[in-house]
């Protein structure tokens, strides 16, 4: 199969769907010529004109509020906001308008609207330019929130986000976009709301976000060298979140290492880690092991951001742990 980077996967995603949908159209800052921040429009504007790939000011409520008005009139926006730092300033218009108007209309009135959003800390970004925010919007009904973690999910959760009758924010890992791997030509879509054991394994479970899972997959492979197999559950989406999925295989294997980027206070490391207790405590053979970053914003320091994440180093160690193989 050929092999597409995550940025080109969501670029072929956008642009299959733009052609077999005519209500689909893009809107944000610097999107139209320049390809947004992380160039996944560039071009795009030739084949679809600046009606369908907008251009805004600088104004990220502008933004959202204009893809809600479209979309409640028949219209299938997919809102840029650049880095998910930046929904702070739309957080009224996603929380108290979008993820609110199916309910409040008894079923009667869809809002399909895609948020994509960039996240993920990079040393020298500073602490208002790393953030992964996702998890705040857990705490809000009615909005789905996806993490694709490879360019094959990239390409078939885009699709299947802007088909979805509901407000969709699609998080992307801003140091993905490079990432290669193989990617269908064909139309296709990844299901919101289901998890994937991403390697088979026996001693324990590694339910990992985002780009934590390719740390994951790292760690896992250390370990494989000192003769323990793990599980790695990539989680892909935080709500609908697949708890079925996820505590299956912690039945299987006993023990649970839930391992994401964000701050691990009232992150998804807490509900996730919760969602096992609850569906498999009897399961158990130790507790459950959250791992996230620490609580404090992000240094603009190199050093100091490296050191504030976990990487598959911190992964490994605590897997070791897991197991009673301290080292």
């Amino acid at each position: 199969m050929r092999e597409l980077t995550y940025r080109e996967a969501i670029q072929e995603a956008l642009c299959q769907e733009m052609r077999r949908d005519p209500t689909v159209f893009l809107i944000g800052e610097d999107i139209a010529y320049l390809g947004g921040p992380y160039a996944v429009t560039k071009g795009m504007c030739e084949e679809f004109t600046e009606e369908r790939v907008r251009d805004t000011p600088i104004s990220e409520s502008a933004i959202i509020g204009s893809a809600i008005g479209a979309s409640l009139n028949g219209m299938r926006p997919v809102a840029e906001i650049s880095l998910c730092d930046f929904l702070m300033v739309c957080v009224d218009q996603v929380v108290n308008q979008a993820a609110k108007y199916r309910y409040s209309t008894g079923g009667s009135v869809n809002l399909p609207l895609v948020i994509r959003t960039s996240y993920g800390t990079r040393g020298g970004s500073g602490a208002q330019h790393s953030q992964d925010l996702y998890a705040m919007f857990l705490n809000v009904p009615g909005i789905k929130i996806v993490l694709p973690a490879t360019p094959y999910d990239a390409k078939g959760m885009l699709l299947a986000s802007i088909r979805d009758p509901n407000p969709v924010m699609f998080f992307a890992h801003r140091l993905l976009y490079g990432l290669k791997g193989p990617v269908p030509e064909d139309d296709y879509v990844v299901p919101l709301g289901k998890a994937q054991v991403i390697r088979e394994g026996q001693d324990l479970s590694i339910v990992a976000t985002g780009k934590m899972v390719h740390e994951a997959l790292a760690a896992a492979d250390k370990l494989a060298s000192d003769g323990a197999r793990a599980e790695v559950v990539d989680v892909r989406s935080l709500a609908p979140l697949d708890r079925d999925t996820i505590c299956e295989s912690v039945r299987k294997t006993g023990r649970a290492l839930v391992v994401d980027e964000a701050p691990q206070t009232g992150g998804a490391t807490a509900e996730i880690g919760m969602s096992i207790v609850e569906g498999c405590f009897d399961f158990l053979d130790a507790p459950v092991v959250r791992l996230g970053a620490r609580d404090f914003p992000v240094p603009f320091n190199h050093a100091l951001t490296k050191s504030n994440l976990p990487d598959r180093e911190a992964i490994y160690q605590s897997c070791l742990q897991l197991l009673g193989r301290e080292e």
